[in-house]
């Protein structure tokens, strides 16, 4: 008998494996997905953890030495306080996040990314000097203290499936936990495997870690309104929320914000969900830097009102409220340096609409069903609108906007005057939804009276309470990391005295 058991394999169920296994427990993992990890929502991120760190020589500990001379500005990211994280934590969410679940993973990042770093997850720096010698970001217009994965989501599941490989955890992989019942010796799972054999597994103690439920058009529709069934799924398809329900069917209370998702302006062009060839190449997050209009040739959206870490995995409900459920985002030539690398692909899904003028764009997107003479009027307007008084500055909130617009667009305006021009078509991506089950700090899922179901914890995607409204990037991740943790820990205290 497996003493715990963990039901999903991504960043928080591995993790979860990994600390349970650490504490002496033997651990069983069942998947849905296949055995390479692609079946996770980790598999598809970019790999961004957000972490609190005190200093650069904290940093450095995790991703080595970074070698910049002060004269790069390195010195405006030698520290990231739990403060911060806090505050810009509690600032996109309308400060109705869970504060105390909050503050856990604040408190507990830095030693998250150790720890990690320390199963060889391959960490780089969120900075690079760009070509004028200054420091940034690694996505141009990102904000906040972060760490990634080299290999992006595919490098770190591969280390983690690793870490768990090398530390004797079973993985059991194409089987679908259909239930969970209590039995005389903690918790029976009886689960259905891809062959169709149905297998029953006993355990001291679950670990529930299977993400949300946004891979269910009929749930998302019910849960976050009408349109919704119509948003591309970013990631796993097998996240359809059924480690949600098995919890509410064991007493869980459901938490959090019902009606809210991570959803994102991705491509038209993107494949089915859970490709594994596709990972994060569909992103089209460098829309602070243009302008983004709908197929009546109208903008409807201020681009920049915030670093893009902070308002990206809101514009994709934007885009869904829009006639079509469809966007352009318009570029031209001085916003080269500003697009990430996702914009460059040359695959024919990009979705990308190129021309030398203006007129000639506006006749190419006319073929796909944009206003041409509301769009040219609309970027003449814009550009009118733009104040050159102010400096752009890509790397702060610069303040460079325009004036007298339905929607102003708060920094980063430039006219849009120098070809040639570029136009991306998207749609709402959806990532994750917020909705889930409620925990207390060590990862216990709870009842609806607020006590611990004994045996029973939860960790990542299906977590409520920790995002309402907006999210801040890579604290996905890092929430995983950190409840997975205190959840195989707990895990392991339960069988320890079983």
């Amino acid at each position: 008998m497996a003493r715990v058991v963990v039901v999903g394999g991504g960043n928080a169920g591995l993790c979860a494996a990994l600390s349970a296994r650490a504490e002496g427990a033997e651990v069983l993992l069942l998947d849905r997905g296949p055995a390479d990890g692609s079946g996770s929502d980790s598999y598809f991120t970019g790999g961004l953890f957000r972490v609190a760190y005190d200093g650069l020589d904290q940093l450095e500990a995790i991703v080595g030495p970074l070698g910049m001379d002060p004269s790069t500005g390195i010195d405006a990211f030698a520290k990231y306080s739990e403060a911060d994280f806090l505050e810009d934590w509690g600032r996109v969410t309308g400060y109705r996040c869970d504060a105390e679940l909050a503050e856990t993973v604040v408190g507990t990042s830095y030693d998250a990314i150790t720890w990690l770093s320390g199963h060889k997850v391959p960490f780089l720096s969120g900075l690079v000097v760009d070509s004028a010698g200054r420091v940034r970001h690694t996505r141009p217009g990102w904000h906040g203290g972060f760490v990634e994965v080299s290999g992006a989501g595919p490098g770190l599941m591969a280390a983690l499936l690793k870490a768990a490989d090398n530390a004797g955890i079973r993985r059991e992989h194409g089987v679908g936990v259909r239930s969970i019942e209590r039995s005389a010796e903690g918790f029976r799972l009886v689960s259905r495997y891809a062959h169709g054999e149905t297998v029953f597994h006993d355990a001291d103690a679950v670990i529930l870690a299977s993400g949300g439920f946004q891979a269910d058009p009929e749930w998302r529709t019910r849960a976050l309104g009408p349109g919704w069934d119509l948003a591309r799924v970013r990631a796993s398809r097998y996240n359809t929320g059924r480690g949600i329900r098995i919890a509410q069917d064991l007493g869980a209370a459901l938490y959090g914000n019902w009606s809210g998702c991570h959803a994102v302006a991705w491509s038209v062009g993107s494949r089915d969900a859970g490709d594994p060839k596709a990972n994060h190449i569909f992103e089209r997050e460098s829309y602070p830097f243009g302008i983004t209009v709908n197929v009546h040739g109208e903008r409807f959206i201020d681009e920049a009102s915030d670093f893009g870490a902070y308002t990206y995995a809101r514009y994709g409900r934007e885009v869904l409220r829009q006639d079509e459920q469809r966007a352009w985002q318009l570029f031209d030539a001085q916003c080269e340096e500003q697009l990430m690398d996702e914009y460059r692909t040359k695959n024919p899904e990009a979705a990308r609409t190129r021309a030398d003028t203006l007129e000639e764009l506006a006749a190419k997107l006319a073929a796909r069903g944009v206003d041409r003479d509301h769009l040219l009027r609309t970027v003449a307007e814009y550009n009118a609108a733009v104040d050159e008084s102010v400096d752009f500055n890509p790397y702060v909130k610069d303040g460079r906007g325009t004036k007298g617009l339905r929607f102003d667009k708060s920094n980063w305006s430039r006219k849009l005057e120098r070809g040639p021009f570029e136009a991306y078509e998207v749609t709402c991506g959806i990532t994750f939804t917020f909705g889930g089950v409620r925990i207390g700090t060590d990862a216990s899922v709870l009842d609806e009276d607020g006590r611990p179901i004994p045996g029973l914890f939860a960790c990542g995607e299906m977590v409520g309470g920790l995002y309402y409204f907006n999210y801040a990037s890579g604290t996905g991740l890092t929430s995983g990391a950190v409840l997975g943790r205190l959840a195989g820990r707990r895990a392991a205290e339960v069988v320890a005295h079983a």
